[in-house]
C-alpha cells in the first residue's frame, strides 16, 4: 500500500519580491504543455516521466501558436521536460531567446510516477489531495514532492524571471498540478485551493505584474483549441 509520509514544513514559501522589482511592469503567458499518450491513457506523468507529445499535442501546440504567434515575446520559459518545449517550438522557431528552468518542472509523484490508475492508486491519490484541501501542504506521496516543497522550487523561478527587466512579454509552459500551484503562489491564494483553477492541455492564464503584485487578466483561456473541439 502507498504511504503518505510527511516532510518537514517550509514556512517561507511566499513569494519574496524584491523592492526592485516593484516598478517593474511584465506581462506573462502561462500555459500547460500538450496531449502526450500517458494524458490519454491516464498515466500518472509527474517530473519523473519525461514523455512527448502525441498527435493531438502538437495539433494543440500549433493551434497555440498560430494564435498567439504575433504577441512579442520577449523570452520563452518553460520545464526541463520534453513535452514543455514541443508545446512552444513554434515560438522556439522563430529565434526568441529560450530558457529552461527546473523550477517549472510538474510536481513529483514519487512512487507513483509512470503507475496506470489502478482503484488502490486511485484511492492514495484521493486521499493526498483531500490532506491538501485540508491545508496539509506538507504531505507527498513515498519520495515525492509536497505543495510546499514544490513552491520553494517554484519561487526561485519566479524570482528569476521577474529578477530579468529587460523582459516584458514573457511565455512560460509548464505542468498541470505545478500551474495550479505556480497560480496560487503568485496571486496570494492558499494553497489549499489550488484546484479552482482549472487547466487543461495548452490552457492559457495570462497574469499582469505591476508594483509588485499579480493579476490574472484571462483566466482559463481554450479560445485557440474551439477549430480542434469542433473537428
Amino acid at each position: 500500500m502507498i504511504k503518505l509520509i510527511k516532510r518537514k514544513a517550509i514556512t517561507h514559501y511566499l513569494l519574496s519580491i524584491h523592492n526592485s522589482y516593484r516598478t517593474l511592469k511584465k506581462t506573462f503567458y502561462f500555459i500547460r504543455h500538450g496531449q502526450t499518450d500517458l494524458n490519454l491513457r491516464g498515466i500518472v506523468q509527474g517530473r519523473g516521466v519525461n514523455s512527448p507529445l502525441n498527435k493531438m499535442g502538437i495539433a494543440q501546440a500549433q493551434a497555440f501558436f498560430d494564435h498567439y504567434s504575433t504577441v512579442p515575446f520577449d523570452k520563452i520559459y518553460t520545464s526541463t521536460l520534453l513535452r514543455t518545449h514541443q508545446t512552444v517550438q513554434g515560438f522556439i522557431d522563430l529565434d526568441l531567446p529560450w530558457e529552461q528552468l527546473v523550477g517549472l518542472d510538474e510536481i513529483s509523484w514519487g512512487v507513483y510516477e509512470g503507475k496506470e490508475q489502478t482503484p488502490e492508486l486511485l484511492a492514495g491519490f484521493e486521499k493526498l489531495v483531500a490532506a491538501w484541501r485540508n491545508g496539509e501542504l506538507d504531505v507527498s506521496i513515498e519520495n515525492g514532492e509536497s505543495p510546499h516543497e514544490l513552491m520553494a522550487r517554484q519561487q526561485v523561478a519566479l524570482d528569476h524571471m521577474l529578477a530579468q527587466t529587460d523582459e516584458k512579454n514573457i511565455l512560460v509552459c509548464m505542468h498541470g498540478r505545478a500551474l495550479r500551484i505556480m497560480l496560487c503562489l503568485m496571486t496570494g491564494v492558499d494553497a489549499r485551493y489550488m484546484d479552482d483553477f482549472p487547466h487543461t492541455n495548452t490552457a492559457l492564464y495570462k497574469l499582469l505584474y505591476d508594483n509588485g503584485q499579480f493579476e490574472i487578466v484571462d483566466h482559463y483561456n481554450t479560445a485557440h483549441l474551439e477549430a480542434l473541439i469542433n473537428e
